[in-house]
């Protein structure tokens, strides 16, 4: 697959999130192969570090975003520059001397990885612990100053942001009031309709009130919602919206297993509202307190939320078994449906390798 089906793929959705459990592949791998069934792993290095296509950085969470969104996002980038010299989590990072020699050497030697580095003395313990020379590299990644170059067995390798992201990006001149308004309205394009909250967790990127008196500026219409227990609440919606609504096709009929980091169950509260599911990734969930299990995927069957399955194995026993499923309450299973579900996990151990 080339790079242009990739882009529109990532563009439609706005970001993907980057994780580092390995459960059956990787949740971005997962997330891109949810929309086009050609993609495949390498196709992502291809698209997103050798062709430029898209950049590294934080959103909720770690993700990977279109590379024309840089401009914009300086907006993130500003705001790490101004909270993190306050935050206790870099209280041990390096000055701006001892950052500085590690920008150098990175000019001169070209992109590295923490393991480059000589963290210094015992390695701090702790789930979430960094050494210093790991929380500097971070440090000028979250303000923009070094950018990821590529990854490697999903390891980062940091380089100069002038030799990732393309001059004319790094150049743009964007105000606040702008940015604001493309991430307000991009959450709208790709939500559909949505709460000033969900228009703000979409890229948490502008805070409440700035969601809110952007609602009040721009030119939107107020729509009610029926939620999945016949109760309605008000939204916003961009002003084509009963065109998009007039253009959208049928659900596929094909049965589809949804990372758990996946933008379309990613808010909790709204896919609770829209669907009545309940889901909780229960990763860092203690086992015994854990009600459906480790790593537990929803199903969607059409545009009903069918069930959710635990998918166990590892790389040497090829194809993962369905270790556990839970059917949703007033969910007819048939063994038609059961089949489906077989095919699709088939589908998506293939694809892992």
């Amino acid at each position: 697959m080339g790079a242009p089906p990739l882009a529109e793929t990532l563009d439609a959705l706005g970001y993907v999130q980057l994780d580092s459990i390995r459960n059956v592949v990787r949740a971005h791998h997962h997330i891109l192969w949810s929309r086009d069934q050609s993609y495949r792993p390498r196709d992502l290095h291809r698209f997103a570090y050798e062709g430029r296509g898209a950049f590294e950085h934080f959103s909720h969470d770690a993700c990977l975003l279109p590379m024309t969104s840089w401009p914009v996002w300086q907006r993130r980038m500003e705001q790490f520059r101004r909270k993190l010299p306050e935050s206790r989590w870099y209280a041990r990072v390096p000055d701006a001397a001892g950052r500085a020699t590690i920008r150098d050497r990175i000019a001169r030697d070209g992109p590295l990885c923490s393991a480059d580095f000589d963290p210094g003395g015992a390695r701090p313990k702790g789930m979430w612990e960094r050494p210093p020379n790991k929380l500097a590299l971070d440090y000028m990644w979250y303000c923009g100053e070094l950018s990821t170059a590529y990854r490697k067995d999903f390891r980062k390798y940091y380089d100069l942001t002038e030799r990732v992201v393309p001059q004319a990006l790094r150049e743009a001149q964007t105000s606040d009031a702008d940015r604001i308004d493309w991430l307000c309205r991009g959450a709208l394009t790709r939500l559909g309709f949505g709460t000033v909250g969900e228009i703000k967790r979409f890229w948490d990127a502008c805070s409440t009130q700035e969601v809110r008196d952007w609602t009040k500026e721009a030119e939107l219409v107020e729509v009610e919602i029926e939620a999945a227990d016949g109760t309605h609440r008000h939204a916003f919606a961009l002003p084509d919206i009963e065109e998009r609504l007039a253009a959208l096709s049928k659900p596929t009929s094909r049965l589809r297993v949804l990372n758990p980091f996946d933008p379309a169950v990613r808010d909790r509260k709204r896919l609770l509202m829209l669907f009545g599911f309940d889901y909780v990734n229960e990763i860092f969930v203690p086992k015994v307190k854990r009600r459906w299990g480790y790593y537990v995927y929803p199903v969607l069957d059409g545009d009903r939320m069918v069930a959710r399955v635990d998918l166990s194995g590892g790389p040497k026993t090829g194809l993962r078994p369905i270790r556990q499923q839970w059917v949703e309450e007033g969910v007819r299973w048939s063994a038609r449906r059961q089949e489906r579900l077989e095919a699709e996990v088939a589908r998506l151990s293939r694809m892992a390798g």
